[in-house]
């Protein structure tokens, strides 16, 4: 399998397929939503576009990086959204990096939304699928966070050698600049068992679609209980 790691500015044409990475955190909050029953997430250009959603969809959840804020339900953090019952409900992401690099990728044939907490079913369906070429989206840092490059490289080597251990790939991650901050409480709307919660590996067992459905990008959890599980994507 041919792999690429590039940041979001660095996208210069459609990938077959993509695996969108952020760690720390909107991809371990998106598995965490359908976790608490929700049944997709819309994931928004904008602020104003999840604000104009929410508005039009009062029963939607809208949550956003940051502190609270009129009009957003909550806020970007799995240690938050734990607690929140989610079930069938619509879900409007709105984040600074991982929302904004699933959107960069829209048109590719395949998008998977990921992180620590998805990564074997994530590297199970790439397996599946036997993708001769795949392009991870590190998103973070424009693209040099090492969380997000951390948890890329552990997928890519899980899609092709089943037996890697993931003990390097999460202390690099722990160490990382978004680990730090959060920990410290330098980033705001953060819960204090965020970082842990974003170092979980395997927690949940599907992989995670974003799909173009009209003119929205909606992801959704996809089940990979086994190989087969893949077959139809």
């Amino acid at each position: 399998m041919d792999t690429r790691f590039l940041g979001i500015a660095d996208l210069v044409e459609t990938p077959s397929v993509a695996v969108v990475v952020d760690v720390m955190r909107a991809f371990t909050v998106a598995a965490w939503a359908f976790a608490q029953g929700a049944e997709r997430i819309v994931l928004a250009e904008s602020l104003d576009d999840a604000l104009a959603l929410k508005a039009g969809n009062p029963d939607w959840v809208a949550l956003k990086d940051g502190p609270p804020a009129p009009g957003f339900d909550t806020v970007n953090s799995p240690g938050l959204l734990r607690s929140i019952d989610l079930g069938g409900r619509t879900v409007v992401q709105k984040t600074t990096a991982g929302t904004v690099g699933a959107l960069a990728v829209k048109d590719a044939p395949l998008v998977l939304c990921a992180s620590f907490v998805v990564a074997e079913a994530t590297a199970r369906l790439l397996r599946a699928r036997g993708s001769d070429s795949v392009t991870f989206v590190v998103t973070g840092e424009d693209g040099q966070a090492d969380e997000d490059l951390a948890c890329a490289q552990y997928i890519a080597r899980r899609a092709t050698e089943p037996g890697t251990d993931a003990a390097q790939f999460l202390r690099r991650a722990a160490g990382s600049r978004a680990a730090t901050e959060l920990a410290e409480g330098v980033r705001q709307g953060v819960h204090p068992d965020d970082v842990e919660l974003c170092l979980e590996l395997d927690r949940f067992p599907f992989a995670m679609v974003a799909t173009l459905e009209g003119s929205l990008m909606v992801l959704r959890p996809r089940a990979t209980a086994s190989a087969t599980d893949a077959d139809a994507v």
